[in-house]
């Protein structure tokens, strides 16, 4: 495949260097890379492949505990756990797809950074744009965690240049940023109304070309802190994706791809699940089979991502004609191949049942041969974050959930709302409760030593895995009764299809009935703080992270506190107190997760 189609690299970035911070890049996206070889056609048909992922969220090293494993159907019936990610597997896997294939696109569906592990979060995920350009990936859009430290951050990393606090890490070299495009079609600068980035770009390759249209969830505000979206507004993903895709159209570009960080929930966490059956989209459920069936049918295919799992559907489109939906898990344990049919002398993909698209996620496997381009990208920024990443923080007896958890409280969720609420007590010994939103918790905490630090050693890189945001730890007044309707937030609202259930600390218990509907599940008389019923007219001192305080995730009576005083990044609050409370002879055990009794 010729170079300049694979990485638009320089080009791009001097295409983009002349538009403002805020601008949109689209219509000199759209013209890059040109399709400089002109060849004859072969014949009519040319399969085009597709391959994608998303989710990635700077996940460079393979993840570690459950996060680093995905689930396998066997043909008995019984499931296997395989270990799979990590950047040197996940390039050596995409190289290898890629060969006998001189049509050949690699995409991602958002989420590529942000929550990072400390190796690329602490460089404002610099090692992780390098890396994706040395895996050679064409175009991704955006998530929302692409927006955690604000569009102008974002910006940086698309264009290059050294961070504006930090600056650069090593002397004589400055951050390039991305070889390819960041698509944000449904995020526009308040101010202007336009896209701060590019909404599409189109690949070309020997007269064949297909578009991509880029989009978020248009529920980033409420995921995000106010911070990083502040100044920008968010659209519908449907009525965005539509509008972009009539531009195309008018332009010529009929083979349409749309990568979306949305998606649904399928009803086998197994990889290998078949979410068509009974009927296609019959095993998927979620937001993203909504919008899948609200785009246009000049839309060929949908990547998807946002909710961390593994499906590859047939979702109808408007006129009930196929459409592939797929979407390749997160941390780079899986990729979708999906083959477009594309037709030369309509210049569209075939969407008919005899030449319908085809897609299959794959695992990225860690018996495979690590690319060593990308052994050596890790080696030299592992150099760099070293003296901070190995340092000790604390020490376990046994893993302790967090994200890899099966019950919706995590033990490793239990000890981060102790922590805060011990470092709220330090700042106000009125402090009484806390609570920590689960989407806070990133990894777990694995008893086995991942590097030379012994079993059951807590380093700050693995706690910074775990805490990556760089909240602070806040301390609000609520009332009784207002903390009453923040449990009940967790299960209704906009909540209810998709419960977010706090974690509590130690002393805070009640029943949560899911048998029942909204805020009806949660058992109001069996809400206990230390063996006594909660007042709803006394007040309360509440401890929570910044996002949480702000009213992020649906939690508006959160947002409502008073009195507010801002302590410690949360970071710093879990490793103190981890530190303070374990040591090699006695190290911390799991917590029991037994503060919420769960009525299913």
């Amino acid at each position: 495949m010729p170079a300049q189609n694979r990485r638009p690299g320089r080009r791009l970035r001097a295409a983009l260097a002349g538009a403002a911070t805020l601008a949109t890049a689209g219509a000199l996206i759209a013209a890059l890379p040109a399709d400089a070889a002109r060849h004859p056609a072969q014949g009519r048909y040319q399969d085009v492949q597709l391959l994608s992922f998303n989710d990635l969220h700077g996940n460079l090293e393979p993840p570690t505990g459950s996060s680093g494993q995905v689930t396998e159907t066997q043909a008995d019936g019984t499931t296997k756990k395989i270990d799979a990610g990590g950047v040197e597997y996940l390039a050596t896997s995409l190289r290898t797809a890629r060969k006998g294939h001189p049509y050949s696109v690699t995409a991602a569906a958002g989420d590529l950074i942000g929550a990072s592990p400390l190796l690329s979060g602490l460089f404002h995920d610099e090692p992780t744009v390098e890396a994706m350009n040395k895996l050679d990936l064409d175009v991704t859009g955006v998530g929302n965690h692409e927006f955690d430290e604000g569009a102008t951050e974002l910006a940086r990393l698309q264009n290059g240049g050294c961070h504006p606090k930090d600056g650069c890490y090593e002397d004589g070299r400055t951050f390039e940023g991305a070889d390819y495009p960041y698509l944000a079609a449904n995020v526009t600068d308040e101010k202007t109304g336009k896209p701060i980035l590019a909404p599409y770009w189109v690949w070309k390759q020997h007269g064949v070309k297909v578009g991509f249209i880029g989009v978020t969830l248009e529920g980033t505000p409420n995921i995000v802190s106010a911070e990083g979206v502040k100044g920008l507004k968010f659209h519908d993903e449907i009525e965005t994706v539509n509008k972009y895709a009539k531009i195309l159209d008018k332009q010529g570009v009929k083979s349409i791809v749309a990568l979306i960080h949305e998606g649904g929930t399928p009803a086998s966490g197994s990889y290998n699940y078949t979410c068509d059956s009974p009927g296609a989209g019959d095993g998927i459920s979620g937001p993203i089979v909504d919008i899948a069936k609200g785009i246009t049918p000049k839309v060929d295919a949908l990547v998807t991502g946002h909710t961390h799992q593994a499906y590859v559907c047939t979702v109808p489109d408007p006129a009930g004609n196929p459409r592939m939906v797929t979407s390749a898990s997160s941390y780079g344990k899986l990729y979708t191949d999906t083959t477009l049919t594309y037709d030369r002398r309509t210049q569209d993909i075939v969407r008919t049942s005899v030449k319908s698209p085809t897609s299959a996620n794959h695992v990225v496997s860690r018996t495979q041969e690590k690319a060593p381009d990308m052994t050596a990208l890790i080696g030299q920024w592992n150099k760099l974050a070293a003296p901070v990443s190995n340092q000790s923080v604390g020490y376990i007896s046994a893993d302790i959930p967090g994200r890899g958890a099966t019950t919706p409280e995590e033990p490793l969720g239990d000890l981060i709302a102790d922590a805060q609420l011990a470092h709220a007590k330090s700042l106000d010994p009125k402090a009484s409760l806390a609570l920590m939103n689960p989407g806070g918790v990133r990894s777990d905490l694995v008893f086995k030593a991942s590097g030379s630090e012994g079993d059951g050693v807590v380093t700050y890189g693995e706690a910074f895995t775990v805490q990556p945001f760089s909240n602070t730890v806040n301390l609000v007044d609520l009332t009784g009764e207002q903390v009453v309707t923040a449990l009940q937030q967790q299960v209704s609202g906009s909540n209810e299809a998709s419960p977010k259930i706090l974690q509590p600390s130690a002393g805070l218990t009640y029943t949560l009935d899911m048998t029942k509907s909204g805020a009806a599940r949660v058992v109001v008389d069996s809400i206990r703080l230390n063996g006594a019923a909660i007042d709803p007219a006394a007040t309360y001192r509440v401890a929570m992270n910044s996002f949480l305080a702000g009213g992020g995730d649906g939690f508006a009576a959160l947002g409502a506190g008073k009195n507010p005083l801002v302590g410690s990044d949360d970071l710093k609050a879990f490793n103190d107190y981890l530190t303070a409370n374990s040591s090699a002879a006695n190290p911390i055990a799991p917590p029991a997760a037994n503060r919420i009794t769960l009525i299913k």
